[in-house]
């Protein structure tokens, strides 16, 4: 094994709203709050257990032709750097949605071109 889904990224217009409603449904918590009104839900035990986080991204309207979900990714058996790698010579290619260059991340597209993200934190297999 080399990644795990660590979060699921949803772009929404009410993020408040929508937390109060996947809390519910699924026995999440907050478990961070940002500046920008975006929050992270996911389990009581918070980040990197085996279930993923849900990231509510604060968006005032949909992007035209973007998903309204994407996936980040954490590795587990290497560094991001060396994961960044494979991800590459598996097919990813790098996608510019106007990072600065001083995330922590990385955006990739898959074959077909759906963004996700490859997060710097190592997390222990499931």
């Amino acid at each position: 094994m080399a990644c795990r889904i660590s979060e699921l990224v949803l772009g929404c217009r009410d993020p408040e709203l929508l937390a109060r409603f996947w809390c519910e449904v699924l026995d999440f918590v907050v478990l961070d709050r940002e500046p920008d009104g975006s929050l992270e839900i996911g389990p009581r035990e918070g980040f990197g257990g085996p279930q993923p986080t849900i990231i509510l991204s604060r968006r005032h309207e949909p992007e035209p032709g973007k998903p309204r979900l994407h996936i980040d990714l954490n590795p587990t058996d290497r560094d991001q750097d060396a994961e960044l790698e494979r991800l590459l010579r598996l097919g990813a290619r790098r996608a510019d949605i106007g990072q600065t260059g001083q995330e922590s991340w990385h955006v990739l597209a898959d074959p077909e071109g759906n963004e996700f993200c490859l997060l710097r934190a190592q997390l222990d297999p499931l």
